[in-house]
């Protein structure tokens, strides 16, 4: 027997708090926990305004929608699987669709491609990376690949990448152009 129960979250703060969202099924994606999310929120709270969002392998979109919650100028969402991005494009529309951007795609092919998109923007940037943390077929090297879109990042404007990932993963100090600023364990 199929189990027809839709799982949510919800916004935490902002223009949307409290607006419930729903999550792609668990077999194919994690959600961020909610702790985490505040957590991270809290810390950027007023940075994050006016700021272009990027969120890779984003599931749900609930991080980028948060961030639209909080003022964020824009968001664009990279999501590879079917059903996710379906369940992104839903969330979106019921958040701010006019302010996401949402890409059925690779994000080691299109994430590039956004950021050279937004080379030249006066925009600041914040890029949220978050690998799916189970390895499945294909994706023994998700974090080496994630690590080497950052080392070929160009970009001037970007204000901050963030990686989430497994606690057991040693994060580099340096990545091209960036350096690692702070760890945090949620």
């Amino acid at each position: 027997m199929k189990n027809n129960n839709i799982l949510t979250t919800q916004i935490i703060a902002g223009k949307y708090k409290g607006k419930k969202i729903e999550l792609p099924s668990l077999d194919v994606t994690r959600s961020s926990k909610a702790r985490l999310k505040e957590s991270f929120f809290n810390v950027l709270q007023f940075d994050i305004i006016d700021k272009i969002f990027i969120e890779a392998f984003a599931g749900s979109g609930s991080i980028g929608l948060e961030a639209i919650s909080r003022d964020a100028k824009r968001a664009y969402f990279v999501e590879k699987d079917k059903n996710s991005y379906s369940t992104l494009v839903r969330n979106c529309n019921l958040i701010e669709a006019s302010k996401c951007q949402t890409m059925h795609a690779d994000t080691f092919i299109q994430l590039p491609s956004i950021l050279n998109s937004l080379k030249n923007s006066s925009d600041e940037l914040i890029v949220y990376i978050d690998p799916p943390f189970d390895f499945r077929d294909g994706m023994d090297d998700i974090y080496e690949n994630s690590f080497e879109i950052v080392r070929n990042i160009k970009n001037e404007n970007i204000y901050m990448i963030t990686f989430e990932h497994v606690t057991s993963l040693e994060m580099p100090e340096e990545l091209g152009l960036f350096k690692l600023k702070k760890k945090k364990i949620w």
